[in-house]
C-alpha cells in the first residue's frame, strides 16, 4: 500500500468515526427524550415514494433485514412531495429514532432534513440517492456513474453499425442527483463518438419524477419529428424505458430499436425476453438493503462504519459504501436475476415459451 493510499484509507475511517461520535451522542439524547432507554435500535426510513416496484422491494427487504438484527423500522413515504417528506422526517425525529435513513425525492431539498436530524443528535444515512449541500454522515448506493457507463457502452456496441448511429436520450428526474450521475457516466462513454460525429443525439430531455408517461412524451416527440430515422434510445431507468417502449409500440417500432434501462424491474425483464427492451442494469437490491440495515443498526448504536470511498455532495466528501452492478440481457437473465431469486423465472417468461 502506498503512503497516499494509506492516508486516504485513514482519512475515510476517521471521517466516518467522527460521524459516529455524533451518532453515539444522538442515541443517548433520543433515549432520554423517550424516557427509559430502549433495548433495540429504532430506525426511521423516509422514502421518496412507494408507488414504484423498486422502492416497495427495497423497503420490505430493509425492514426484514433490520428486524433480524434486532432493529425496529418506522417507514414513511412522501409520494414525491418535498414538503411531505420534510414533514415525515420531522415526525420520525419527534418519535426519537436513533438513526435516520433517507431516500430523497429532491437531494437538495432534503439537506434541511439532515440538518434538523443532526441538530437532534440523529445520524443520517442517504440510501441510494445522495443528499446535497449538507454534512451527511454516510451514503450507501451503487456506483451510479458506472451504471451510466454500462448503459452507454451497451448501446454503442449494439447499434446496427457498432459505434455509429442516431440516438435519442431520455434522462431521469432533474431533482435526483443519481440522474445526473447516470448522465455523467453515459457522457464519459459517448464523448469520443459525439466529438467525431459518429454518433448524433437527435433528441434529448429529462423525464420529470421518473414518470413513465414523461418518458413516453419524450419518445413521442422524437418520433413525431424524426419518424424511424434513429437507431437507439439511451434511457436511464426501466420505468421511463417502459414509457418510451409504449410510444415505440404505437409507432410500430417496438423491438426495432436498441433501448436501455436500469433496475431490472419485472416488467423490464419481461420486455427483454420478449425483445422490446434490449438490456437493463441489475442492482442486487437485497445486498444493498441488507448492507443498509446492518449499517443503520451500527450507526444507531454509535459504532464506527468503514467506507470504501467518498462522494462529493457539494459541501463535503461524504464517506460512501458503493456496490457494483451487472448488465442484464436476454442472454444472461437466467444467470443473474433468476439465479439470485430476484424475480421468478415463470413470471419473467410468462408470455414466451419456457427455455
Amino acid at each position: 500500500m502506498t503512503l497516499r493510499t494509506a492516508l486516504v484509507v485513514v482519512s475515510l475511517v476517521l471521517s466516518v468515526i467522527i460521524g459516529m461520535v455524533i451518532a453515539r451522542g444522538g442515541r443517548d439524547e433520543a433515549s432520554s427524550r423517550g424516557g427509559a432507554a430502549r433495548d433495540h435500535v429504532l430506525i426511521g426510513l423516509s422514502l421518496d415514494t412507494l408507488k414504484e416496484e423498486r422502492w416497495k422491494a427495497d423497503s420490505e427487504m430493509f425492514k426484514a433485514a433490520a428486524e433480524k438484527l434486532g432493529g425496529e423500522v418506522l417507514i414513511q413515504a412522501a409520494n414525491s412531495d418535498d414538503a411531505q417528506q420534510m414533514q415525515n422526517v420531522e415526525s420520525l425525529i419527534s418519535r426519537g429514532v436513533d438513526v435516520l435513513v433517507i431516500v430523497p425525492h429532491d437531494g437538495k431539498a432534503m439537506a434541511a432534513a439532515v440538518n434538523k436530524a443532526q441538530a437532534a443528535g440523529i445520524p443520517v444515512l442517504a440510501y441510494d440517492r445522495i443528499i446535497n449541500d449538507c454534512d451527511l454522515d454516510l451514503y450507501l448506493s451503487f456506483d451510479n456513474v458506472r451504471v451510466g457507463e454500462m448503459q452507454a457502452k451497451y448501446l454503442v456496441e449494439h447499434l446496427p453499425t457498432a459505434g455509429k448511429g442516431r440516438i435519442v436520450r431520455i434522462y431521469g428526474s432533474k431533482t435526483d442527483h443519481n440522474a445526473v450521475m447516470f448522465k455523467q457516466g453515459q457522457d464519459n462513454v459517448l464523448k469520443p463518438y459525439l466529438d467525431r460525429g459518429d454518433i448524433v443525439v437527435i433528441h434529448e430531455d429529462w423525464a420529470e419524477d421518473w414518470k413513465p408517461e414523461n418518458g413516453k412524451k419524450i419518445m413521442e416527440a422524437a418520433v413525431t419529428r424524426y419518424g424511424d430515422k434513429f437507431d437507439g434510445v439511451l434511457v436511464s431507468n426501466d420505468g421511463t424505458a417502459g414509457g418510451a417502449i409504449q410510444a415505440l409500440l404505437e409507432a410500430g417500432l417496438a423491438g426495432k430499436k436498441v433501448v436501455t434501462g436500469q433496475d431490472a424491474e419485472l416488467v423490464a425483464c419481461q420486455r427483454i425476453v420478449n425483445g422490446t427492451q434490449s438490456m437493463t442494469i441489475y442492482k442486487p437490491l437485497k445486498v444493498l438493503a441488507q448492507k443498509a440495515a446492518e449499517v443503520a443498526v451500527q450507526m444507531g448504536k454509535g459504532k464506527p462504519i468503514v467506507a470504501n470511498q467518498t462522494v462529493n455532495n457539494g459541501k463535503i466528501e461524504v464517506p460512501s459504501v458503493l456496490s457494483d452492478v451487472i448488465t442484464v440481457t436476454k442472454d444472461n437473465i437466467d444467470d443473474t436475476v433468476v439465479k439470485d431469486n430476484f424475480h421468478p423465472k415463470d413470471a419473467i417468461y410468462r408470455d414466451v415459451a419456457q427455455k
